[in-house]
């Protein structure tokens, strides 16, 4: 597959080019990084019109990222459509973006004061052919505890914004966290071992 990544203006309609159902740049890294062919056609679902009750934190992530997928496809039958949702778990709490800077202190007091999980629900959908393929991935993060002035520090900062759990490890690296169990992709926003193995159930997709 061609090591290449576009907008989503005037694209090629190859089904070996699979469509990313997310406007996320650290998702559109790990692909690009990856040597993935695809295109970017995000996605336009409401996630607050979703309720997590009734599901674990595993599937609500699942939901969310199916709902994504099949939103695109529904544009593009014949291709594969890659959806996903990140969310983290603390203690029971299910945790997406914060909605402001309060919520965003709310919620990097209560991350950082134990371990909590990171959810990344992964969708592949392929409407033509009635391809779906829905699966999750879990990491624990066990975070370093943080002073008042490296909270104020960070939301001064404004890296929480658009965030599941109001921080991006990537950006914060060990200054955040002490260490993890699982994925780091996961935590990133996409678990690229996961992928693999899913596309891998998906004939003539990958060379």
């Amino acid at each position: 597959m061609k090591r290449t990544e576009e907008d989503g203006n005037g694209m090629d309609d190859s089904a070996t080019r699979m469509i990313l159902a997310s406007a996320s740049p650290r998702r559109r890294d790990l692909l690009t990084q990856a040597g993935y062919a695809f295109d970017v056609v995000p996605s336009d679902v409401d996630e607050t019109a979703f309720s997590a009750d009734g599901h674990n934190s595993a599937r609500y992530a699942e939901v969310l990222a199916l709902a994504k997928a099949r939103s695109v496809a529904a544009q593009h039958p014949d291709r594969i459509v890659l959806g996903a949702d990140t969310i983290v778990d603390c203690a029971g709490e299910i945790i997406g973006k914060p909605v402001d800077e309060r919520d965003a202190e709310r919620i990097t007091r209560k991350l950082f004061s134990r371990p909590h999980e990171v959810i990344t629900g992964l969708a592949l959908v392929r409407l033509a052919d009635g391809v779906e393929i829905v699966r999750s991935d879990v990491t624990t993060v066990y975070p370093r505890t943080l002073s008042d002035e490296q909270i104020a520090g960070h939301l001064a900062g404004r890296t929480w914004e658009g965030k599941a759990g109001a921080y991006a490890i990537q950006e914060t690296g060990d200054e955040f966290v002490e260490r993890i169990e699982g994925s780091l992709t996961n935590v990133v926003g996409l678990p690229m071992e996961l992928l693999e193995q899913a596309l891998a159930d998906i004939p003539h997709i990958l060379p």
